[in-house]
């Protein structure tokens, strides 16, 4: 999941960038806010049978994001539709260990990996839009018609969060929750990078409308070994010198006993 905001052609993301080590894990353990949001009720809002398409800007969202919803979804009976809008191809620029042909081919492959160690690489369908990393924003149009060849009456979406702060994340985030809007689908945004540059209590999120999914340790554990599977994205690039795209920081704040979605209920 490249975190590359200079890149020319992307929006301002204003005030949400991703820079430093963000806000820390402790931090937000401590916000009792985050211990009073709604818990989502799994039978209510995916009733069994009922289709899910989870949208990840590059393979590994689904993993960072939904690891644990992922999983109980599976449980609960639901068909899943995992969708990659890019293939992370961009994630290294200049490396000569992880050049954009080989992640073209990698990052798909760990994003298998990780569902095998969710156990759910035979109840996942797994689907590749191919639009360019990094420049999701310029291609929304045919993002949007690739939608509609895609997604069926009645199935639910889950989008990471279209304000997120990375373009590409707020560029998927926008096109899914309009497709959704417009066919009065139920959409759910996935806080993902939003946990590095947010505050507890930051009015930039709409927190009103958020709903926790709690994580028992055994489905914790499984989402940490399967984050452990993006190999390309957790290790030095050695041929750069370059950190991991995921530090430290980012996988601890995000390996925590619950996921946060917001939802809004279509009128």
């Amino acid at each position: 999941m490249p975190v590359h905001l200079s890149k020319p052609n992307h929006p301002i993301v204003g005030d949400r960038m991703i820079e430093g080590d963000g806000t820390s894990r402790d931090a937000w353990q401590n916000w009792q806010g985050l211990h009073d949001i709604p818990r989502l009720d799994m039978a209510k809002n995916f009733p069994p049978q009922q289709r899910v398409c989870v949208f990840a800007p590059h393979p590994d969202d689904e993993i960072l994001g939904c690891g644990g919803l992922l999983q109980q979804l599976a449980a609960n009976g639901n068909p899943i539709n995992l969708v990659h809008v890019t293939n992370g191809t961009k994630s290294h620029p200049d490396s000569q260990l992880y050049p954009a042909q080989m992640l073209d081919t990698i990052r798909p492959q760990e994003s298998l990996a990780a569902l095998k160690v969710l156990g759910l690489s035979h109840q996942v369908t797994c689907i590749a839009l191919e639009l360019t990393d990094g420049d999701v924003f310029n291609q929304k149009y045919q993002f949007h018609k690739k939608l509609a060849a895609i997604i069926q009456p009645n199935d639910i979406l889950v989008t990471p969060f279209m304000r997120d702060g990375h373009p590409d994340h707020e560029a998927t985030g926008q096109v899914v929750a309009a497709f959704a809007k417009q066919h009065h689908l139920a959409c759910y945004q996935v806080l993902i990078w939003a946990w590095h540059w947010a505050k507890p209590a930051d009015s930039r999120i709409p927190w009103y409308c958020a709903v926790r999914v709690d994580l028992t340790p055994e489905q914790l554990q499984r989402k940490t070994q399967a984050i452990a599977c993006f190999k390309s994205q957790i290790t030095v690039d050695e041929s750069t010198g370059n950190p991991p795209i995921l530090s430290a920081q980012t996988i601890a704040r995000i390996s925590q006993p619950w996921e946060v979605y917001l939802y809004e209920p279509q009128p």
